[in-house]
């Protein structure tokens, strides 16, 4: 299956297990308001209700990956609608059970970088730049950026981004610890690829787990409370043909047939 829509906002492809999700707002660097927010989050509710869907890349068209809030439309006069599902429909989605990689091919400022954050997985183009930049505009990164760089790199090292504004290269970026890797800009969405079938290689309700696992966790008392706590993911792998098939397929020195299942 090849499928490609073009919606107002965004570029819609689906190939196989993978959907990727191109911003599609060049002529503003991807900047996005709060219709494009609302399209986004219905493209991501069809995702994790897609059996077929396993593994999702969002990216940008043009030179940006997100150039954050669209001030210019907000300035305009712009009507603002409510989000529930955060910027991009993805920084205040708690429910979502499979994997989404940022890739990100250019600029990446306040909600653009929470787009990411948000994400599992950061792979950027050598050419992208992060900041959460909204006090230079007498605002702040609410929607999960003040949280989740602290979280992912620390306190200090996220204030050093977030009291000053200030840019931060992809090398950079690495180097402080919120992307996983950093790739020449030519081969950004190869490389991605590379991530998405390591990521397809694996049982899909494994995945499920352990994302659910680790991201529950963070929000537990303790070590002890946290491995203690029954988790309604990982009673469905134990329960699912994929704790037999992997180990069977193991055995068999074969690839295994993974189990599709059921949003």
């Amino acid at each position: 299956m090849h499928e490609i829509v073009t919606k107002e906002y965004c570029i819609v492809e689906k190939s196989e297990h993978v959907l990727t999700v191109r911003l599609n707002r060049p002529e503003r660097l991807n900047a996005l308001h709060s219709l494009a927010h609302l399209e986004l989050a219905e493209v991501f509710d069809d995702y994790e209700s897609d059996d077929n869907m396993w593994v999702a890349i969002i990216t940008g068209e043009g030179r940006g990956f997100c150039a954050g809030n669209d001030l210019r439309y907000q300035a305009e006069g712009g009507v603002r609608h409510a989000t529930p599902q955060g910027f991009a429909g993805v920084t205040s989605r708690w429910n979502m059970t499979k994997p989404i990689i940022a890739a990100v091919n250019g600029v990446a400022m306040g909600g653009g970088f929470e787009i990411a954050l948000a994400c599992d997985l950061i792979i950027a183009s050598d050419q992208a730049k992060f900041a959460l930049p909204e006090p230079k505009v007498g605002l702040a990164a609410l929607a999960g950026g003040l949280q989740r760089l602290s979280r992912q790199i620390g306190s200090k090292r996220a204030l050093g981004m977030i009291l000053t504004g200030r840019h931060v290269s992809a090398a950079e970026g690495h180097e402080l610890g919120f992307i996983n890797e950093v790739v020449p800009h030519d081969e950004l969405m190869e490389r991605t690829m590379v991530w998405v079938n390591q990521i397809l290689a694996c049982s899909p309700l494994s995945l499920r787990a352990s994302k659910d696992v680790v991201y529950r966790s963070l929000s537990m008392g303790s070590l002890e409370e946290s491995m203690s706590a029954q988790y309604d993911s990982v009673k469905a792998m134990v329960q699912s043909q994929d704790f037999i098939e992997g180990p069977r397929a193991f055995s068999e020195k074969r690839k295994p047939n993974w189990y599709v299942p059921k949003s």
